[in-house]
Order: structure tokens, then C-alpha cells, then sequence
């Protein structure tokens, strides 16, 4: 039973709304935390919490670009499990982020939507 697992704790790892909802925005391509907190309408600290869970199985790396964080998927070939669970489910609950979510207080939705950067923006 022990070869078992690693698939054991992935699946568990998929076992929330939230963290499949999270793969499926980043599915195409990066995302910081405030860009899932606007889109999801969640806390910071909940957000972070499902992200931890998601890099301990190793589905997911961050990169610190000044006081942002992104994450990013490694492991791409978690979207075939995630398909066939939708094709199973017959459901297909796509999530994408958008470039500007007007509420998100990142460098790149500011800049994208033409506001001045705030004073703990400058230089990143």
C-alpha cells in the first residue's frame, strides 16, 4: 500500500473546490495572490493556505517579484487528471483570470490598467 501514497496525498490535494478552482486559473499561465483573492473573493491568508497545499505535493512554484508573489504550475500533465475528472463529473467548471481585474492591487494590473503606482510600488 505504500507505493499508493503519492497518488493518495495528490488526490487529497485535489479534494478541495477551491485548489481545483485555483489549477484551473492558473491554467494558462501564472497568477499573483492578489489576482486569485480578487477573482475568488477570498481572503488572503484562506488563498495561501490552499496554494501551501498545492506546492506540497509539487504541483505548484512561486516566484517573489517584489512584494508580489506568483505561482505557477510545474507539473502541466495535472491538467489530464483534471480533464478526465471533468469528462467523469460530465461538468466543466473553467476558470480563467483575466489581464486587468479591476481590483487587484498588483504592479502589472495597475500598470495594464493605467494607474499611478503607489508609493510601495515604486521600483519593482
Amino acid at each position: 500500500m505504500d507505493a499508493y501514497q503519492e497518488e493518495v496525498a495528490l488526490l487529497k490535494a485535489l479534494s478541495h473546490p477551491l485548489r481545483l478552482a485555483v489549477l484551473e486559473a492558473l491554467r494558462e499561465g501564472e497568477a499573483c495572490v492578489c489576482h486569485l483573492m480578487a477573482l475568488f473573493g477570498c481572503r488572503q491568508a484562506y488563498i495561501s493556505q490552499q496554494l501551501m497545499v498545492l506546492r506540497s505535493v509539487g504541483l505548484l512554484a512561486d516566484r517573489r517579484e517584489g512584494m508580489n508573489v506568483y505561482y505557477r504550475v510545474v507539473r502541466p500533465e495535472i491538467y489530464s487528471l483534471i480533464d478526465a475528472l471533468h469528462q467523469v463529473a460530465q461538468a466543466d467548471p473553467r476558470v480563467s483570470i483575466p489581464e486587468v481585474i479591476p481590483v487587484c492591487t498588483c504592479p502589472r494590473c495597475q500598470r495594464r490598467a493605467g494607474k499611478p503606482f503607489s508609493e510601495g510600488e515604486i521600483g519593482l
